[in-house]
């Protein structure tokens, strides 16, 4: 009588693998793949910049392009058609292929996320450097210095920037729009009359 000689190890382990993956590939083959004729899923329209654009100026057709989002995951406030937008006037600069949502825009979608008592008021900053470095959303100290001071005031604290203007010759260059209350709004009226105006950037 003949003896088999037992097999090695490895040679087990690779009949072990063999029919691991035989039983998978079985199981993805009889898997029941998307009914025919299924369609995917619609991309979302959103309306974007076409292309770099600054803060204050009006809309046109030429600004305005169309894009695709997949279903899910455009921003909230989106448009989808750009005839809705011409006309409207940003509240801030916006870079090609960014989506235009009602908060970048001067109008109601730029208040209706105020919080109750609050108003927007304008600060006009004197150095226009400072106010390229602010962006719209950006937390802000407003500060006033008068005539002869030595020290600045501050008038606001951890304001929210509603917007923030343009550059260069642009005639809202250094102009931001900030979210406060009505008792600090007119202090900053009062001191715009009379004082410097700047921000500085508080931590996170």
């Amino acid at each position: 009588m003949r003896f088999r000689r037992p097999r090695s190890p490895a040679a087990l382990a690779r009949r072990v693998a063999a029919a691991v993956l035989a039983a998978v590939a079985l199981v993805l083959a009889l898997r029941p793949g998307p009914p025919a004729g299924a369609a995917a899923p619609e991309a979302q329209p959103v309306v974007v910049a076409a292309r770099s654009l600054d803060a204050g100026r009006p809309l046109g057709e030429d600004d305005l392009a169309l894009a695709r989002y997949p279903p899910g995951t455009a921003p909230a406030g989106v448009v989808a058609e750009p005839g809705l937008l011409v006309g409207r006037v940003l509240a801030g600069p916006i870079g090609a292929g960014e989506p235009l949502t009602g908060t970048r825009l001067v109008g109601p979608g730029l208040t209706t996320l105020l919080p109750q008592g609050q108003v927007a008021a304008p600060v006009r900053l004197a150095d226009l450097a400072v106010a390229a470095l602010v962006r719209t959303g950006d937390r802000v100290d407003v500060l006033a210095t008068g005539p002869g001071a030595v020290e600045a005031e501050t008038l606001a604290s951890g304001v929210r920037v509603l917007a923030a203007g343009g550059s260069g010759e642009d005639p809202t260059a250094g102009l931001l729009l900030v979210a406060v209350d009505a008792g600090t709004a007119a202090r900053l009226a009062a001191a715009a009359t009379s004082a410097t105006l700047t921000v500085s950037l508080p931590p996170p």
